[in-house]
């Protein structure tokens, strides 16, 4: 990026209020609702792949993986962009970069795309192409605490706050991209009705092996012992953090404060255990119950 380019992005963000809209009643940047019709109108392609998830649900991970499976673990391949650059993110408009929806229409196929957005959000033509779509669903209580620490460093979402005061704005869902409640149960329920693997965090630290395999057979793909082995060893949480290509450290530090909190942290399952009072614990579990009854989805907050 030109340096002069880089120093006026830094001057607008250093001044910059980040503002959050709605659409449908749905928390979204402030960007993303401006041009909301350009994304809603977003025209998929037959053999596109798109990563669906809440934010902080394991996207970079995943979006890797199906990348290298597509590759054939072809890792220098992989290592052509940065993974935010490689992989359109289409709900996402930011100055002075092409925005999500520029970038995808600019890309040869097949391409490989990324949405947070709820199911009722999502353009209708990934539907029409009856495009295959991972959705990666994490438990709660982790989202919530990596969300946290997530908007701590990224300058374009808002200041999530002290600890206690996000603990009741996620939980009322009044944070970028909504409810992670409605979420992750509006994908859940119509799962069936289009091509849609949905997979769990959690099952994928506990056996990456069977949920990689899982994720090519679904895409198509079949993958030998020695590809499965290089996916294997480019997506583990070591190698993913050291690599430029994945651990977003090419983003200047007006965009991304890695000096508040790394992108890649833990990637573990469990680690609220280190942030929820007992009673915050207490409160969650029932108004969780509440929520998730009859929903027939099921989450592990351990391992």
């Amino acid at each position: 990026m030109d340096p002069e380019l880089m120093q006026k992005l830094a001057e607008d963000m250093k001044n910059m209020t980040v503002k959050i809209g709605e659409i449908e009643g749905i928390p979204l940047p402030k960007s993303t609702c401006d041009t909301w019709d350009q994304i809603y109108n977003f025209q998929a392609r037959e053999d596109d792949i798109l990563i669906a998830t809440f934010p902080k649900a394991g996207t970079t991970w995943v979006l890797e993986i199906v990348d290298l499976i597509m590759l054939n673990g072809d890792v220098e391949k992989s290592m052509r962009a940065p993974c935010f650059v490689k992989v359109p993110f289409i709900d996402l408009n930011v100055e002075a970069m092409p925005s999500g929806v520029e970038a995808a229409n600019a890309m040869e196929s097949p391409r490989l795309l990324k949405t947070h957005l709820p199911i009722q959000l999502v353009p209708p033509s990934f539907w029409e192409k009856n495009v295959k779509v991972v959705y990666v669903a994490r438990n709660a209580k982790d989202c919530m605490v990596s969300y946290f620490h997530f908007q701590r460093l990224n300058k374009s979402l808002p200041d999530p706050g002290t600890w206690n005061e996000y603990f009741l704005t996620f939980s009322s869902g009044n944070v970028p991209w909504g409810s992670w409640f409605d979420h992750v149960i509006g994908w859940w329920k119509v799962k069936d009705q289009h091509q849609i693997l949905y997979v769990f965090y959690e099952d994928l630290i506990e056996d990456p092996k069977r949920e990689i395999t899982k994720i090519a057979e679904f895409l198509g793909r079949e993958l030998s012992a020695e590809v499965l082995e290089t996916v294997l060893r480019h997506t583990t949480f070591a190698a993913m953090k050291e690599n430029p290509m994945t651990n977003f450290s090419v983003l200047p530090s007006f965009i991304f404060d890695q000096s508040i909190s790394p992108f890649m942290r833990k990637g573990k399952v469990g680690d609220w255990k280190n942030h929820f009072l007992v009673s915050q614990n207490i409160v969650f579990d029932e108004e969780y119950k509440k929520k998730m009854e009859g929903s027939g989805l099921s989450f592990r907050t351990e391992l």
